[in-house]
Protein backbone atom coordinates (compact mmCIF):
# COMPACT_ATOMS: atom_id res chain seq x y z
CA UNK A 1 0.00 0.00 0.00
CA UNK A 2 1.49 3.39 -1.25
CA UNK A 3 1.68 5.61 2.29
CA UNK A 4 2.91 8.86 0.05
CA UNK A 5 2.27 9.83 -3.53
CA UNK A 6 2.94 12.48 -5.70
CA UNK A 7 1.28 13.40 -9.18
CA UNK A 8 3.10 16.25 -10.70
CA UNK A 9 3.80 18.07 -7.99
CA UNK A 10 5.37 21.23 -8.15
CA UNK A 11 6.23 24.71 -6.44
CA UNK A 12 7.29 28.14 -7.71
CA UNK A 13 8.68 30.84 -5.43
CA UNK A 14 7.95 34.64 -5.80
CA UNK A 15 5.27 33.79 -8.61
CA UNK A 16 4.38 36.78 -10.70
CA UNK A 17 7.67 38.62 -9.53
CA UNK A 18 11.33 39.29 -11.16
CA UNK A 19 12.49 36.84 -8.27
CA UNK A 20 10.03 33.77 -9.57
CA UNK A 21 11.84 30.26 -9.24
CA UNK A 22 10.87 26.58 -9.72
CA UNK A 23 11.83 25.07 -6.69
CA UNK A 24 10.03 21.87 -7.73
CA UNK A 25 8.98 21.00 -11.13
CA UNK A 26 6.56 18.08 -11.79
CA UNK A 27 7.54 15.09 -9.89
CA UNK A 28 5.57 12.44 -9.26
CA UNK A 29 6.36 8.83 -7.14
CA UNK A 30 4.48 6.96 -4.66
CA UNK A 31 6.28 5.38 -1.81
CA UNK A 32 4.71 2.55 0.53
CA UNK A 33 4.04 1.77 4.21
CA UNK A 34 6.70 1.46 6.21
CA UNK A 35 9.89 2.46 3.92
CA UNK A 36 12.75 4.15 4.88
CA UNK A 37 13.36 6.66 2.13
CA UNK A 38 16.76 8.72 1.88
CA UNK A 39 16.16 11.87 0.00
CA UNK A 40 19.82 13.43 -1.20
CA UNK A 41 20.57 16.03 -3.72
CA UNK A 42 22.56 19.01 -4.31
CA UNK A 43 21.81 22.41 -2.36
CA UNK A 44 19.44 24.19 -3.74
CA UNK A 45 18.05 21.25 -5.59
CA UNK A 46 14.60 21.24 -3.91
CA UNK A 47 15.12 18.34 -1.08
CA UNK A 48 13.28 20.49 1.81
CA UNK A 49 10.51 22.12 -0.43
CA UNK A 50 9.55 18.51 -1.59
CA UNK A 51 9.27 17.60 2.01
CA UNK A 52 7.32 20.78 3.09
CA UNK A 53 4.63 19.77 0.34
CA UNK A 54 4.56 16.32 1.68
CA UNK A 55 2.73 17.52 5.29
CA UNK A 56 1.30 20.59 4.24
CA UNK A 57 3.92 23.44 5.27
CA UNK A 58 3.26 24.56 2.05
CA UNK A 59 0.71 24.41 -0.59
CA UNK A 60 1.90 22.83 -3.86
CA UNK A 61 1.83 25.53 -6.80
CA UNK A 62 0.38 22.31 -8.95
CA UNK A 63 0.04 18.92 -8.70
CA UNK A 64 -1.39 16.94 -5.85
CA UNK A 65 0.23 14.88 -2.32
CA UNK A 66 -1.55 11.88 -1.65
CA UNK A 67 -1.64 10.63 1.65
CA UNK A 68 -3.25 7.02 1.73
CA UNK A 69 -4.58 7.81 -1.15
CA UNK A 70 -6.41 11.22 -0.19
CA UNK A 71 -5.29 14.41 -1.75
CA UNK A 72 -3.52 16.39 1.61
CA UNK A 73 -5.34 19.71 0.14
CA UNK A 74 -9.04 18.80 -0.41
CA UNK A 75 -10.24 20.21 2.88
CA UNK A 76 -7.97 23.00 3.42
CA UNK A 77 -9.10 23.55 6.65
CA UNK A 78 -7.97 20.40 8.21
CA UNK A 79 -4.49 20.25 6.87
CA UNK A 80 -3.20 20.29 10.69
CA UNK A 81 -4.60 17.19 10.69
CA UNK A 82 -2.53 15.98 7.94
CA UNK A 83 0.54 17.11 10.10
CA UNK A 84 -0.54 14.68 12.72
CA UNK A 85 -0.22 12.22 10.19
CA UNK A 86 3.08 13.23 8.70
CA UNK A 87 5.61 14.80 11.22
CA UNK A 88 7.85 16.87 10.20
CA UNK A 89 11.55 17.55 11.50
CA UNK A 90 13.20 20.36 10.19
CA UNK A 91 16.50 20.98 9.57
CA UNK A 92 18.83 22.25 13.10
CA UNK A 93 14.98 21.47 14.58
CA UNK A 94 16.55 23.28 18.14
CA UNK A 95 15.42 26.45 16.60
CA UNK A 96 11.78 25.02 17.12
CA UNK A 97 11.47 24.37 20.82
CA UNK A 98 10.02 27.54 22.71
CA UNK A 99 8.31 26.49 26.18
CA UNK A 100 9.30 26.40 29.52
CA UNK A 101 10.52 23.16 30.11
CA UNK A 102 11.71 20.26 27.58
CA UNK A 103 8.31 18.47 29.02
CA UNK A 104 5.94 21.48 27.86
CA UNK A 105 7.63 21.27 24.64
CA UNK A 106 7.13 17.44 23.97
CA UNK A 107 3.84 17.72 25.10
CA UNK A 108 2.54 20.63 22.86
CA UNK A 109 1.84 18.12 19.71
CA UNK A 110 -0.12 15.81 21.63
CA UNK A 111 -2.13 18.31 23.61
CA UNK A 112 -2.95 19.91 20.22
CA UNK A 113 -4.21 16.50 19.33
CA UNK A 114 -7.32 16.52 22.24
CA UNK A 115 -5.73 14.06 24.33
CA UNK A 116 -5.96 12.94 28.01
CA UNK A 117 -3.20 14.32 29.90
CA UNK A 118 -2.51 10.69 31.04
CA UNK A 119 -1.93 9.88 27.71
CA UNK A 120 0.07 12.91 27.03
CA UNK A 121 2.47 12.14 29.47
CA UNK A 122 2.99 8.46 28.35
CA UNK A 123 3.91 9.63 25.04
CA UNK A 124 6.32 12.63 26.46
CA UNK A 125 8.35 9.77 28.22
CA UNK A 126 8.63 7.29 25.51
CA UNK A 127 9.22 9.52 22.80
CA UNK A 128 12.08 11.13 24.97
CA UNK A 129 13.25 7.76 25.79
CA UNK A 130 13.28 6.84 22.02
CA UNK A 131 15.48 9.21 21.47
CA UNK A 132 17.62 8.63 24.67
CA UNK A 133 16.50 11.73 26.57
CA UNK A 134 17.30 11.31 30.59
CA UNK A 135 14.49 11.54 32.58
CA UNK A 136 16.26 14.07 34.79
CA UNK A 137 15.88 16.34 31.36
CA UNK A 138 12.36 16.90 30.90
CA UNK A 139 11.90 19.19 33.57
CA UNK A 140 14.78 21.89 32.34
CA UNK A 141 14.69 24.66 29.83
CA UNK A 142 15.19 23.32 26.33
CA UNK A 143 17.76 26.45 26.19
CA UNK A 144 19.83 24.94 28.82
CA UNK A 145 20.43 21.40 27.03
CA UNK A 146 23.43 21.18 25.31
CA UNK A 147 23.45 20.89 20.98
CA UNK A 148 22.82 17.38 21.06
CA UNK A 149 20.46 16.95 23.56
CA UNK A 150 18.39 19.87 21.96
CA UNK A 151 18.38 18.15 18.73
CA UNK A 152 16.74 14.74 20.56
CA UNK A 153 13.96 16.58 22.36
CA UNK A 154 12.53 18.59 19.19
CA UNK A 155 12.63 15.16 17.45
CA UNK A 156 10.77 14.03 20.35
CA UNK A 157 7.91 16.40 19.94
CA UNK A 158 7.31 15.42 16.63
CA UNK A 159 7.71 11.33 17.70
CA UNK A 160 5.49 12.07 20.69
CA UNK A 161 2.09 13.00 17.40
CA UNK A 162 2.99 8.96 16.79
CA UNK A 163 2.87 10.00 13.09
CA UNK A 164 2.58 7.74 10.42
CA UNK A 165 5.10 9.58 8.31
CA UNK A 166 8.08 11.20 9.98
CA UNK A 167 10.11 13.39 8.20
CA UNK A 168 13.51 14.54 9.12
CA UNK A 169 15.45 17.63 7.35
CA UNK A 170 19.17 16.91 7.89
CA UNK A 171 18.67 16.01 11.42
CA UNK A 172 22.45 15.24 12.07
CA UNK A 173 23.47 18.29 10.46
CA UNK A 174 26.12 20.12 12.68
CA UNK A 175 26.55 17.04 15.15
CA UNK A 176 29.62 15.77 15.76
CA UNK A 177 30.98 12.35 14.64
CA UNK A 178 29.92 10.55 17.92
CA UNK A 179 26.26 12.65 17.95
CA UNK A 180 25.30 11.68 14.56
CA UNK A 181 26.23 8.13 14.96
CA UNK A 182 24.01 7.95 18.23
CA UNK A 183 21.05 9.85 16.68
CA UNK A 184 21.07 7.96 13.51
CA UNK A 185 20.96 4.28 15.62
CA UNK A 186 17.90 6.14 17.95
CA UNK A 187 16.21 6.90 14.41
CA UNK A 188 16.81 3.28 12.64
CA UNK A 189 15.56 1.56 16.32
CA UNK A 190 12.32 3.69 15.97
CA UNK A 191 11.97 2.90 12.86
CA UNK A 192 12.29 -0.62 13.66
CA UNK A 193 9.66 -0.54 16.67
CA UNK A 194 6.96 1.97 15.25
CA UNK A 195 7.38 0.03 11.47
CA UNK A 196 6.25 3.81 10.22
CA UNK A 197 7.34 5.44 7.10
CA UNK A 198 10.61 7.37 7.38
CA UNK A 199 11.99 10.06 4.87
CA UNK A 200 15.24 11.16 5.92
CA UNK A 201 16.49 14.43 3.71
CA UNK A 202 20.63 14.44 4.54
CA UNK A 203 23.77 15.39 2.85
CA UNK A 204 25.88 12.77 4.49
CA UNK A 205 26.31 9.86 1.55
CA UNK A 206 27.01 7.28 3.99
CA UNK A 207 24.53 7.84 6.81
CA UNK A 208 21.71 7.28 3.96
CA UNK A 209 23.37 4.55 2.47
CA UNK A 210 23.67 2.82 5.73
CA UNK A 211 19.91 3.26 6.58
CA UNK A 212 18.05 3.49 3.54
CA UNK A 213 15.65 1.10 1.92
CA UNK A 214 15.50 3.50 -1.52
CA UNK A 215 16.80 6.27 -2.20
CA UNK A 216 15.12 9.49 -3.81
CA UNK A 217 17.90 11.96 -5.63
CA UNK A 218 16.75 15.30 -6.43
CA UNK A 219 18.47 17.38 -9.51
CA UNK A 220 17.35 20.88 -10.07
CA UNK A 221 14.04 20.58 -8.86
CA UNK A 222 13.43 17.60 -10.34
CA UNK A 223 13.22 13.54 -9.59
CA UNK A 224 16.27 12.12 -11.39
CA UNK A 225 16.64 8.77 -9.71
CA UNK A 226 14.19 6.55 -7.16
CA UNK A 227 15.53 2.82 -6.77
CA UNK A 228 17.16 0.68 -4.52
CA UNK A 229 20.01 2.10 -2.06
CA UNK A 230 22.80 0.02 -3.87
CA UNK A 231 21.51 0.23 -7.36
CA UNK A 232 21.67 4.55 -6.76
CA UNK A 233 25.17 4.54 -5.45
CA UNK A 234 26.21 2.06 -7.52
CA UNK A 235 26.11 4.90 -10.22
CA UNK A 236 28.60 6.96 -9.46
CA UNK A 237 29.38 8.52 -12.41
CA UNK A 238 25.91 9.88 -12.90
CA UNK A 239 25.70 11.05 -8.83
CA UNK A 240 28.99 12.70 -10.12
CA UNK A 241 27.19 14.83 -12.77
CA UNK A 242 25.02 16.36 -10.23
CA UNK A 243 27.35 17.14 -7.81
CA UNK A 244 26.87 13.96 -5.46
CA UNK A 245 29.33 11.83 -4.41
CA UNK A 246 28.90 8.01 -3.53
CA UNK A 247 29.79 6.87 -0.29
CA UNK A 248 33.70 6.03 0.57
CA UNK A 249 33.75 2.81 1.09
CA UNK A 250 31.94 2.24 -1.90
CA UNK A 251 33.96 4.48 -4.07
CA UNK A 252 36.83 2.40 -2.87
CA UNK A 253 34.71 -1.12 -3.45
CA UNK A 254 34.21 0.02 -6.58
CA UNK A 255 37.89 0.84 -7.68
CA UNK A 256 38.90 -2.21 -6.57
CA UNK A 257 36.43 -4.26 -8.83
CA UNK A 258 37.89 -2.65 -11.95
CA UNK A 259 41.22 -4.77 -11.37
CA UNK A 260 38.98 -7.65 -9.29
CA UNK A 261 35.52 -8.38 -10.97
CA UNK A 262 34.73 -9.94 -7.87
CA UNK A 263 32.61 -7.80 -5.83
CA UNK A 264 29.08 -6.93 -5.77
CA UNK A 265 28.21 -3.58 -7.40
CA UNK A 266 26.91 -0.68 -4.50
CA UNK A 267 28.21 -2.14 -1.93
CA UNK A 268 27.67 0.48 0.81
CA UNK A 269 28.84 -0.49 4.47
CA UNK A 270 32.31 -1.04 5.46
CA UNK A 271 30.50 -4.58 7.40
CA UNK A 272 29.57 -5.42 3.79
CA UNK A 273 32.81 -4.46 2.38
CA UNK A 274 34.68 -6.79 4.80
CA UNK A 275 32.66 -9.76 4.18
CA UNK A 276 32.87 -9.63 0.19
CA UNK A 277 36.83 -9.25 1.07
CA UNK A 278 37.16 -12.10 3.51
CA UNK A 279 35.21 -14.70 1.19
CA UNK A 280 37.10 -13.84 -1.88
CA UNK A 281 40.16 -14.31 0.17
CA UNK A 282 38.86 -17.34 1.35
CA UNK A 283 38.00 -18.58 -2.40
CA UNK A 284 41.31 -17.38 -3.61
CA UNK A 285 43.29 -19.13 -1.18
CA UNK A 286 41.17 -22.86 -1.79
CA UNK A 287 41.37 -22.40 -5.35
CA UNK A 288 45.26 -22.10 -4.97
CA UNK A 289 45.65 -23.85 -1.90
CA UNK A 290 47.62 -21.82 -0.29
Amino acid sequence: MNIIETQKLAYVYGTGTPFEKTAVDDISFSIKQGEFIGIIGHTGSGKSTLVQMLNGILKPSSGKVLLSGRDIWEKPKEIRKVRFKAGMVFQYPEYQLFAETVYEDIAFGPGNMGLSKAEIKNRVHNSAKFVGLKEQLLKKSPFDLSGGEKRRAAIAGVIAMDPEILILDEPTAGLDPMGRDSLLEQIVDYHKKRKNTILFVSHSMEDVAKVSDRVLVMNRGSLAMLDYTNKIFSQGELLAQMGLRVPSITRIMTKLNEDINKFTEGILTVDQAAEEILCYLRSYKKNFHL
